[in-house]
């Protein structure tokens, strides 16, 4: 089992950046996937970035987002900059034991409860 807890959301104006942190507990946190996604009001949840050896992300993220991860920490990172109204979501951290792009398309094992986002313009 592994525990997920997101921090770092907020309200911010449009070209603001938020740092979003997601600190795992419970098993080996090198030997996962981590991913972030983000459900909009009315929208499905979608994969925003993900990063195991490698880093993907969505095309409409690309150059503004970067995921990290902190091994020793047990944390993955979100830097979210030039953010836009459509950003706005609410953001959840996830884990899975398979590769990133698996996880892009069917989704992590486990998830934290999510955190808001708000990018006001």
């Amino acid at each position: 089992q592994v525990q997920l807890v997101e921090s770092g959301g907020g309200l911010v104006q449009a070209g603001g950046s938020l740092r979003l942190s997601c600190a795992a507990s419970g098993r080996t946190f090198s030997n996962y996937a981590m991913g972030w996604f983000r459900q909009a009001p009315g929208k499905e949840r979608e994969f925003v970035a993900g990063m195991r050896w490698s880093s993907y992300y969505a095309d409409s993220v690309k150059g503004r987002f970067t995921i990290s991860r902190d091994n020793g920490k047990n944390t993955v990172y979100l830097q979210m900059n030039s953010l836009k109204p459509e950003d706005t979501a609410v953001y959840y951290c996830s884990a899975a034991q398979t590769t990133t792009a698996t996880m892009q398309k069917r989704g992590g094992e486990y998830w934290g409860q999510g955190t808001q986002v708000t990018v006001s313009s």
